[in-house]
């Protein structure tokens, strides 16, 4: 096992690639254990992806990418400003909500920064906002699309941990509001302080935001739609992954009538650059949990960890801090495959609903994408708003404190989570 994180460590530190690194230490490992065969590698690695419920990743990755090209997204944007463009920081409020708006449809974090950085950056840094605040606001918004379904992530530890998908979905939707509201407070002082003004001169008017309400319809529908077929049996959330395929690609091509073939063509090469990432990180990580299950790491450390406190507070105190320090080094779907086996079994073993566990831990995971030193979300914004990371750190701070304030109440308070699954699952 030393070998494994000797060669894991230093693969990571030398910039390979995350699916590579994972692969290749835990190949070593099985090279090096004279009790295993080479081809359990094979095995793991083919065995790790041959799951029903994982049909919904690349769904939905396929959906979000064509909503975003059939004129879906755009019409999204322009809501989000109806509503909020007249607050002070205007243009910040309406990364908030977009990104909101946006979770019930891409389900990824650094998409959804991807696409505002196209679409909203460019106005934002011409409108007198700072790039290092445009990329902090941008990058930091689109945290709340791990919350609120169909997060991908919630997906991969549903996956994993055998949580219900549905739970998860339903349970993310408080949070994400929740986050919403705290990044809209935080937008608005931030905002405030440095002088940023308002999008729009005056407030918008009943019969603006009706009209902008029903453009965007078809978009805001879908989050209802798939939560409530998943909840009384019309599909499961894999089925639902290729309804909303089916969806957007209706309402692109025959009722905003903006989805061009080509459209269709360059949102089909972009899902399968996505889909054969995540693919990749999944095999690999097959690999890598057999071993740290050969090797007793999950058991071990939960006899360890167990060892400091039984209290339940405080362990999912050390948990988290844990899973907030990883986000850091790791991105989030890695983090999901390869340590959801290790603290799932120790969550349940002190009576903490897997559900509440799996919101926060998504949380704090997909934060590690914004933040440094190997943040794939931070550099996705900085990149195309040709920001230097250093403005985009000092600017992201206040936004990282209210995602921890909001952790915390989220820790301190499970219902908030927990009400919504809980009425709906009986």
């Amino acid at each position: 096992m030393v070998i494994l994180c000797i060669a894991f460590v230093v693969l990571l530190f030398l910039n390979m690639p995350l699916a590579f690194t994972i692969g290749i230490s835990s190949m070593l490992f099985i090279l090096l254990e004279p009790n295993l065969p080479f081809s359990i590698a094979v095995q793991r690695m083919i065995s790790s992806t041959q799951s029903f419920p994982l049909l919904a990743v690349p769904f939905f990755v396929f959906a979000g990418n064509l909503m975003n090209v059939s004129g879906i997204t755009k019409r999204l944007m322009g809501f989000a400003e109806v509503l909020t463009g007249h607050m002070i920081g205007g243009l910040a409020h309406v990364s908030c909500v977009l990104s909101a708006l946006m979770g019930g449809i891409s389900g990824s974090a650094v998409a959804d920064a991807a696409m505002e950085a196209r679409l909203l950056g460019p106005t934002m840094v011409k409108s007198g906002y700072s790039k290092g605040y445009t990329a902090a606001v941008i990058a930091l918004t689109s945290l709340i699309t791990a919350t609120i379904p169909p997060s991908i992530g919630l997906i991969l530890y549903g996956f994993v941990g055998e949580v219900s998908i549905g739970k998860l979905f339903v349970g993310g939707i408080v949070p994400g509001l929740l986050m919403t509201i705290i990044l809209m407070v935080t937008s608005y002082i931030t905002s405030k302080k440095k002088g940023y003004g308002v999008a729009r001169a005056k407030r918008a008017s009943f019969k603006e935001v009706v009209d902008s309400f029903k453009q965007s319809v078809w978009a805001l529908l879908f989050p209802f739609i798939l939560i409530f077929g998943i909840r009384f049996g019309v599909f499961t959330p894999s089925e639902g992954g290729a309804f909303a395929v089916v969806y957007a690609f209706i309402v692109g091509k025959f009722v905003y009538k903006e989805l061009s073939w080509g459209d269709l063509q360059k949102s089909l090469r972009q899902s399968v650059t996505d889909i054969g990432i995540i693919m990749l990180i999944i095999s690999t990580s097959g690999i890598f949990g057999y071993v740290i299950s050969y090797e007793r790491v999950p058991q071990n450390l939960a006899e360890f960890i167990i060892s400091i406190t039984q209290n339940p507070n405080l362990l999912l105190f050390i948990i988290l801090t844990f899973l907030f320090i990883a986000g850091m080094f790791m991105e989030a779907t890695v983090n999901t495959l390869l340590l959801t086996p290790i603290f799932l079994p120790i969550i349940r073993s002190v009576g903490i609903d897997p559900v509440h566990f799996g919101l926060l831990m998504m949380t704090i995971v997909t934060m590690g994408g914004m933040t440094p030193p190997v943040g794939a979300t931070m550099y996705t914004t900085c990149s195309l708003l040709d920001c230097p990371t250093d403005e985009y750190v000092k600017e992201s701070i206040p936004f990282v404190i209210a995602i921890i304030i909001e952790v915390i109440i989220l820790a301190a308070f499970p219902q908030i989570i927990l009400f919504l699954p809980n009425l709906i699952f009986k």
